[in-house]
């Protein structure tokens, strides 16, 4: 699947040769490249050949894919002689969720005790009549997408 034109896009630049990446990886659906900018040695994106901005844009498949060898990194991350006591497998999927390149990635970051990644979040315990009511909004979601019922692989 060869990559489509996206105008400025740095990561179609990578994926058509057209800039320096460093790549552990690569497939007929994905490249994996090193992060320039890294939260920690070793942190990688897995891109899709496709341009996609985000979810919305990316069929199933593919997305199932770029999961896949997200996982995949993960695992070797751990085996990669590089320090990683664990691993955080992150997308962030539009400019709220943090994205700044707008061509779907998911970043695959090795983490240890004393690196400077924090997530800080309200952790207090949400009330069921909220949770209840969120879950129907899911739900309604699903029906949106023509997948009202829940899926078995």
């Amino acid at each position: 699947m060869a990559a489509l034109e996206g105008a400025g896009c740095i990561f179609c630049a990578i994926l058509r040769g057209e800039a320096e990446a460093s790549i552990p990886y690569a497939d007929d659906r994905v490249m994996v490249i090193m992060d320039i900018g890294p939260i920690t040695p070793g942190h990688l994106l897995v891109i899709p050949r496709v341009h996609a901005v985000g979810l919305e844009d990316l069929d199933e498949a593919t997305s199932a894919h770029v999961w896949r060898i997200g996982h995949r990194m993960g695992r070797a991350l751990r085996r990669s002689g590089l320090r990683c006591e664990g691993v955080n497998i992150f997308l962030a999927d539009g400019e709220a969720a943090f994205q700044e390149v707008f061509h779907f990635h998911l970043h695959v970051v090795p983490r240890f005790e004393g690196d400077t990644l924090r997530i800080a979040a309200n952790w207090d315990t949400r009330q069921r009549s909220l949770l209840d009511r969120e879950a129907d909004a899911v739900r309604s979601g699903l029906t949106a997408l023509g997948l009202s019922e829940m899926e078995r692989e």
